[in-house]
């Protein structure tokens, strides 16, 4: 039997994106050279893999290698990060998984910074919620995530993430120096199901105030939408400033809340060399920028 990488790679690449097609963009391949790939080796195994549909999914075979498969990449790549850290040259791409908030709040202008700080080095982004991120860093999907108030000593610090009053600009409120959340009580309170929902929760804690909202709207641009609309208020936190129309205000609020970003490598396998440089170059360049 003869297994390599090329076969492994095609093999983690479809389960990861769920379908061929998605899988030869991801590798820079042609889907029938992703096909054959995936098709040899489990012609090697003597067993199917994959369960061709939409979206592909693995077998009860293709559930048991899949850790395998990526153990074995991850060591390839170890191999290939030692030799190019020795020759001082690093080179290659760093997967990292990030939540919606931080993906498209604080992801876009770090991109830039790293593309003309390190331009022989790719970043990838995968975006996911909390758990989904955790997991991905956990089992070798990604390289590197920004974590939310992991525990401390994890990672490097990035930014101190504070929450905030989004008002439309002619809101009676609007014009304030900073919003109690008690002010808000007249008003349809929206929120997003996520994990910022415990951290509003606790600011209604602390305020001596029932936390009772109106509406849960799962979809980030929806709730925003809504807001803009006049349909009620929200908190979201200061990295998603980037994403509000110009008619919408974010104002510091009382209680205080904030949250960690913390970008970190995995807790159990060596870190990819780039992770650590991206980390602390990414944390002097928001110092600056902040």
């Amino acid at each position: 039997m003869t297994v390599n990488l090329p076969q492994l790679r095609a093999f983690l690449a479809v389960v990861e994106v769920g379908g061929f097609s998605a899988a030869a963009d991801e590798l820079g391949m042609s889907q029938s050279a992703v096909s054959h790939a995936v098709a040899s080796l489990e012609r090697e195994l003597a067993a199917p893999l994959l369960i061709r549909a939409t979206p592909v999914r693995t077998t009860a075979l293709g559930e048991r290698v899949l850790p395998h498969a990526r153990a074995a990449l991850s060591a390839a790549r170890s191999v290939e990060e030692i030799a190019a850290e020795a020759a001082g040259e690093l080179t290659g791409t760093v997967r990292l998984a990030c939540t919606p908030t931080v993906c498209r709040g604080l992801l876009p202008a770090l991109l830039r910074y790293w593309a003309d700080d390190q331009p022989r080095l790719t970043v990838r982004a995968f975006e996911g919620d909390s758990a989904e991120v955790s997991a991905w860093l956990a089992e070798g999907v990604a390289d590197a995530a920004v974590l939310i108030d992991p525990p401390p000593g994890t990672g490097i610090h990035l930014a101190e993430d504070h929450y905030r009053a989004v008002l439309p600009k002619d809101h009676p409120l609007a014009d304030q120096s900073h919003v109690d959340i008690g002010e808000l009580a007249d008003d349809q309170f929206l929120i997003s199901p996520d994990s910022c929902e415990a951290r509003i929760r606790t600011i209604h804690t602390r305020a001596g105030l029932p936390f009772t909202p109106n509406r849960r709207v799962r979809d980030l641009a929806t709730l925003i939408s809504m807001v803009q609309a006049g349909i009620g208020v929200t908190v979201l936190s200061e990295v998603s400033r980037s994403q509000l129309p110009p008619d919408l205000v974010l104002l510091p609020l009382k209680p205080e809340m904030s949250r960690r970003l913390v970008l970190t490598g995995p807790q159990a396998r060596r870190w990819h060399p780039a992770v650590r440089l991206f980390a602390e170059s990414a944390a002097a360049h928001l110092a600056r920028s902040g």
